[in-house]
C-alpha cells in the first residue's frame, strides 16, 4: 500500500509539483530581469528609487541598491525540492549578472543578490511566492492516511493470521489421533466457515471410528456363541471306535450351521468395513438406480408394488454405494414378507428417495436404536443392514429417517445433497 500510493505521488504530483516550481521561479525571474533592465535605463537616483518603490507595490519584491558593494559568494543555498535549482536555472536565463540565492536566513523570506559593475542590488521575496505549501500538506495527507489504513489493515491480518494458524494447530493435533474438542469459529466469515467445517470433519471422524470399534468389538463377541457350541460339539464326537455316521448327523448338521452363521457374521462385518472404498461419485440417474434395484429385489423374490421418479432426477453419488444402500432396505422388507414401494423426487436442492412397505414396521422408541451395530438380527440378519445404511447415507452428505407409512408398515426417508 505504502509503495503504491509513493508511485501515485511520483507519478500525478511530484510531476505537478515540478512543473508548479518552474513556473513561479519563472515568474520571479522575469519580474527581477524586468526590474533590472529598467533601473539600467533610468539610472537617475531619482528614477532608480522610484522604480524600487514601484517594484515593492507591484510586485511584492523588496528591493534594495548596495553602490560599490562586492558579493562574497555565489550559487545558492539548498533546500528541499525543486525550487532552488529551477530558480536558479531562471535566473540564469533571464539575467547576465552573477548572483547568490540565501534560502536560510529567514524562513518566510529568499534573498537574492544580483552583482551589478557598480555595487549589489538585493532583491527580497516572499518565500510563499515560491513555495507549493498546499501540495506538502497534501502529501502529508495521503501518506499518513497510508499509513493509517496500513496500520489497520495489518492489525487485522495478524488477527486473521493467529486464526489460521490455531486452526493449522488443531488440525496438525487432530492428525496426530489426539482428542482437542470442537474448535471456537473466529475471525472473519470464511475462517469461521472453515473451523464449522473442521468440527463437522471431526465428529464425522469420531463417529465413524467409534462406529467400527464397536462393530468388531460386536463380532468378537458375537462370533463366541458359535464357537463355543462347535467347540462342544467336536469335543463330544467319539474319539475311537467305529463310528455310525447316521447317528452324527444332527451334529454335522449344527456344526456346519454355527459355521455358516459365522460366515454371515464376518461377511456382514466386511461389507461394514469396506464402506465406499475408492470409489468415484458420479452423475447418477435415479429412476434408472430405482428401476435396477427393483428389477433385482423382484427376482429375488421381493413383492415390488411400484416404482415411481420425478423424469430426468439426476444425483452426484457413488453408484455402487447406493445400490447396495437400496438392496438393504429392500432386503429387510423382503425378510418380512413386506411390499415395498420405491418413489423418488427433489426438493430445492436435494434428492428425497423414500422406500415404504406393508410390514409390521418398527416402533417409535426403537427406530433410532435400529442403526447401531448388531441391534437386531431377526430373521437370520446380522444386524448390520441399517447400520451400513446409515453409514452411507453420512457419507454421501445426506440423512436418513424412519416413520410410518401409509400401509403402516416402515417409512424410509432418505434426505441426498443434489
Amino acid at each position: 500500500m505504502l509503495v503504491t500510493q509513493g508511485i501515485a505521488l511520483e507519478l500525478f504530483y511530484g510531476n505537478y509539483l515540478r512543473v508548479m516550481s518552474r513556473r513561479l521561479s519563472e515568474g520571479i525571474a522575469s519580474e527581477i530581469s524586468f526590474s533590472l533592465d529598467l533601473l539600467e535605463r533610468y539610472h537617475g537616483r531619482g528614477d532608480r528609487a522610484w522604480l524600487i518603490r514601484q517594484a515593492h507595490t507591484r510586485t511584492q519584491l523588496v528591493m534594495e541598491w548596495h553602490p560599490g558593494d562586492h558579493l562574497g559568494k555565489l550559487g545558492s543555498t539548498h533546500v528541499v525540492g525543486p525550487m532552488d535549482e529551477d530558480l536558479v536555472h531562471e535566473l540564469q536565463s533571464a539575467i547576465a549578472y552573477p548572483f547568490f540565492i540565501d534560502w536560510l536566513k529567514d524562513p518566510h523570506t529568499v534573498f537574492i543578490s544580483i552583482q551589478l559593475p557598480d555595487g549589489v542590488l538585493s532583491v527580497d521575496t516572499p518565500r510563499k511566492r515560491l513555495d507549493v505549501g498546499q501540495l506538502w500538506l497534501f502529501v502529508l495527507w495521503a501518506l499518513g492516511s497510508s499509513l493509517l489504513l496500513f496500520a489497520i489493515a495489518a492489525a487485522f491480518m495478524r488477527n486473521q493470521v493467529r486464526t489460521i494458524r490455531r486452526l493449522a494447530n488443531a488440525a496438525e493435533q487432530f492428525g496426530l489421533g489426539r482428542d482437542i474438542g470442537p474448535i471456537r469459529p473466529e475471525g472473519a466469515r470464511e475462517v469461521r466457515q472453515a473451523a464449522i467445517a473442521f468440527n463437522r470433519m471431526q465428529d464425522r471422524i469420531f463417529r465413524f471410528v467409534s462406529q467400527r470399534t464397536a462393530v468388531l468389538a460386536g463380532v468378537s463377541h458375537d462370533l463366541r456363541t458359535p464357537l463355543t457350541r462347535l467347540r462342544l460339539s467336536l469335543a463330544m464326537l467319539p474319539r475311537s471306535g467305529v463310528v455310525d455316521a447316521g447317528l452324527l448327523r444332527e451334529d454335522f448338521t449344527d456344526m456346519i450351521a454355527d459355521v455358516a452363521e459365522m460366515e454371515r457374521m464376518i461377511e456382514g462385518y466386511l461389507s461394514f468395513a469396506r464402506g465406499e472404498g475408492a470409489e468415484l461419485p458420479e452423475r447418477l440417474d435415479v429412476g434408472s438406480l430405482l428401476e435396477e434395484v427393483a428389477g433385482s429385489a423382484a427376482r429375488a423374490g421381493t413383492m415390488v408394488r411400484s416404482v415411481s421418479c420425478v423424469p430426468g432426477l439426476v444425483l452426484e453419488a457413488r453408484p455402487d454405494a447406493m445400490r447396495r444402500m437400496l438392496t438393504n432396505l429392500v432386503e429387510n422388507a423382503r425378510r418380512h414378507n413386506a411390499g415395498v414401494w420405491l418413489s423418488a423426487y427433489d426438493e430445492g436442492n436435494t434428492v428425497i428417495i423414500e422406500i415404504d412397505d406393508d410390514g409390521p414396521g418398527i416402533a417409535p422408541d426403537r427406530r433410532e436404536d435400529v442403526f447401531r451395530a448388531f441391534a437386531s438380527g431377526a430373521r437370520g440378519g446380522t444386524g448390520l443392514g441399517l447400520t451400513i445404511v446409515r453409514d452411507i447415507v453420512r457419507a454421501h452428505g445426506g440423512d436418513i429417517r424412519l416413520a410410518t407409512s401409509r400401509m403402516n408398515g416402515l417409512s424410509v426417508r432418505i434426505v441426498l445433497p443434489r
